[in-house]
């Protein structure tokens, strides 16, 4: 009886051409994904533990719930929080274990279940679909109430894109282009209950600090909402489809020194935050239901 578990960190790799992107079985995110020397996304070393919740997966709620309260069906719910005042953030699946469910060379399905507890009483299985090209990365998030009532929920993700930048301050540098409409006022990353115009042509991001939540998204015709980001390594575009009505962008001001302003972070959300509370874009699945949303990155080398 002298056995351990397993204590070395797990990825998994896939590989397109010069695309090569590594997925963390701590926590089913987006670790690294490189193309030739350009790190497209501003990712982790292995078996660390990331800052910023960098390429995390969001669920079952993204972003921030205030002091870790909300109501459903009349009871009164208390996730964990770090400390009294402080809110409930990105879900609960950032260190849980994910299994290989599918792999080839150049897709994976990973998945976890989420079980019921004090705060969140549902029980959820989600699988995250990756499809790596030599242009693009295609993403799929998939949840399933595995429960025996209607659950309530929010997903999103959180890569941080590169384009680049490498030292503190280099995305100021860099110019982008948020298809949305609307943005929520935010005091602490909260809600405050008002709504202001968003102007998403941003150009040159310079000195201004980006922690937006937005929506109201200005979708092409194939139905998709598309961010662009352009600097010195290239362009990316990040496209998403109709069940990501909402966006966080956030330029990194209160990442660690060594880290802050070097990437932005554009989350693809189902909901705002404090959704849990408020109700705004909820998810609700019978039981047996699923709910699927696919986002997408391209990226053009500079020349």
């Amino acid at each position: 009886m002298t056995a351990w578990p397993a204590t070395e960190p797990v990825d998994v790799e896939l590989v397109s051409g010069d695309a090569r992107l590594a997925v963390d079985l701590r926590g089913g995110g987006l670790r690294a994904l490189s193309v030739g020397a350009w790190d497209v996304l501003d990712g982790y070393p292995t078996g660390t533990v990331p800052t910023g919740r960098r390429g995390g997966v969001l669920l079952p709620w993204p972003n921030r719930l205030r002091d870790g309260q909300w109501t459903w069906e009349g009871q009164q719910l208390q996730l964990d929080v770090a400390a009294p005042g402080k809110p409930a953030a990105h879900g609960l699946v950032t260190w849980q274990t994910w299994a290989v469910l599918a792999r080839h060379s150049d897709a994976l399905t990973v998945g976890t279940v989420v079980e019921a507890r004090p705060g969140y009483p549902f029980r959820l299985a989600a699988a995250v679909d990756t499809l790596l090209a030599s242009d693009r990365l295609t993403v799929t998030v998939r949840v399933r109430n595995a429960g025996d009532r209607p659950a309530p929920l929010g997903a999103g993700m959180h890569p941080y894109l590169s384009v680049g930048a490498t030292e503190d301050g280099g995305i100021g540098d860099a110019e982008v282009t948020v298809p949305a409409r609307t943005a929520l006022e935010l005091d602490g990353g909260l809600p405050t209950g008002t709504r202001r115009p968003f102007d998403g042509a941003v150009g040159r991001i310079g000195d201004r600090a980006l922690d937006d939540a937005v929506t109201d998204l200005d979708r092409d015709g194939d139905g998709w909402a598309r961010v662009r980001l352009r600097g010195s390594a290239g362009e990316l575009e990040l496209a998403v489809d109709r069940s990501w009505p909402w966006l966080q962008v956030y330029s990194g001001e209160t990442l660690p020194e060594g880290q802050r302003r070097r990437s932005l972070a554009v989350e693809p959300m189902t909901c705002p935050p404090n959704a849990l509370a408020d109700g705004v874009d909820l998810v609700v699945l019978d039981p047996g239901e699923t709910w699927s949303g696919t986002w997408t990155l391209r990226w053009t080398p500079g020349g």
